[in-house]
């Protein structure tokens, strides 16, 4: 496990994860306005709350989608609390955050832990997390200098305990299937829910995680999913979701006033 050693710096809460030689610098949640945020690492750590998040499991275990359809279709009714979840897209920006953006604001919520990105391929925009319920003091920024280090630190984020979930955008070639199941191993351990990105050409790729969605865009601010890999079930293709929030939903409805609220109707489930 990594040492982890706390500080202040200005406003700053910071630490330090030490893999060997090298020293990774992780900032707070001001990471979002720094202008020299890209140049550096980024992150911090927080309290470690594993009583509270008992409190809040829900009878088969996993996180609710916020997706009736997407809990039919998982194991434990939501993604896998303690595990690895792939998410293979073509390109960036067609829906995958805000499939993922009922979870994490139910985790901001319900849990004391942090949520960290590492090596997102974009700086979150603060106001679209925080329309969607998500609390930018949990939120943790990583960045490493060097992208062979981005592994370490997925891997470390998970297994410390400190992050209920943490969302990575590694190097493909790194990804082979003993890292990825070191991925998976560091997940159980600090009970986090890791989510990586990958591109859609690695679907031919055999990995170790748990549960691998394909994902496409679809029409209307819809996602189309694909789930390649589930535990206790065969793949299932085909489940789309509508992504819009209902003051979306409502203008597109009022855009369109020949279709019908059925037609429209959000798969979201409250979080």
């Amino acid at each position: 496990m990594a040492a982890i050693e706390q500080g202040r710096s200005g406003s700053r809460t910071t630490a330090r994860l030490k893999p060997g030689g090298a020293t990774i610098l992780w900032r707070a949640k001001d990471a979002f306005n720094d202008a020299q945020f890209s140049a550096s690492g980024a992150a911090s750590s927080t309290a470690v709350a594993l009583a509270n998040h008992a409190l809040w499991q829900t009878e088969d275990d996993g996180i609710r989608t916020g997706f009736a359809a997407l809990d039919a279709a998982f194991l434990h009714q939501g993604w896998p609390r303690a595990g690895l979840t792939e998410l293979l897209c073509d390109a960036n920006g067609i829906g995958e955050i805000r499939l993922l953006a009922p979870a994490l604001a139910a985790l901001c919520k319900n849990e004391e832990r942090s949520i960290a990105l590492v090596m997102p391929p974009f700086v979150p925009y603060p106001p679209a997390l925080e329309a969607i319920g998500v609390d930018l003091a949990r939120m943790l920024l990583i960045r490493c200098r060097e992208p062979r280090e981005a592994l370490w630190a997925m891997e470390q984020a998970l297994r410390t305990g400190a992050c209920s979930a943490v969302l990575g955008w590694l190097e493909e070639t790194r990804l082979g299937f003993a890292s990825l199941r070191r991925l998976v191993l560091a997940a159980r351990q600090g009970e986090a829910w890791g989510s990586l990105f990958r591109p859609a050409r690695a679907l031919e790729n055999a990995s170790a995680a748990e549960l691998r969605l394909h994902l496409l865009p679809a029409a209307d601010d819809r996602l189309r999913i694909n789930i390649l890999k589930r535990r206790g079930g065969w793949p299932l293709s085909g489940i789309e979701l509508d992504l819009a929030t209902e003051t979306e939903q409502a203008q597109r409805t009022k855009e369109h006033p020949t279709l019908s609220l059925a037609g429209v109707a959000s798969d979201r489930q409250s979080a």
